[in-house]
């Protein structure tokens, strides 16, 4: 019998990618956007993926779910600093496009997750 590992979870593999590729373009910003804007879409896209594995290590149902609805939370806050950094000038259409494209599609990841656990967790 095969357990399931955190890499075989899609929506946390997206989010990890995604909080890197976001990394490396906040990581070329000048300090003043770093300081303001950059700080707290890291903070945001990373908790994305953080609470997904949190919600993962834990043992019973409640718990991981709850984890898994903040990761949910996080991507919509996601949604508003990829939009700020879009308006200030901060990011290319082509990188705002393909970070909105990710966060769109994790939602739907994140609660087939949630269904997943619910449906097949006892404890």
């Amino acid at each position: 019998m095969k357990y399931l590992q955190l890499n075989d979870i899609d929506c946390y593999k997206r989010a990890f990618s995604l909080s890197n590729y976001v990394w490396e373009i906040i990581d070329t910003w000048d300090w003043f956007a770093k300081r303001t804007i950059g700080c707290q879409f890291t903070e945001a896209i990373d908790s994305i993926s953080a609470n997904i594995t949190e919600g993962f290590g834990r043992y019973n149902k409640k718990d991981k779910i709850k984890f898994y609805y903040y990761s949910s939370g996080s991507v919509k806050e996601s949604l508003d600093w990829n939009q700020k950094a879009k308006t200030r000038g901060l990011i290319k259409d082509v990188q705002h496009s393909c970070i909105l494209t990710e966060l769109q599609v994790l939602p739907k990841e994140i609660h087939q997750l949630i269904r997943f656990t619910y449906l097949r967790l006892k404890v």
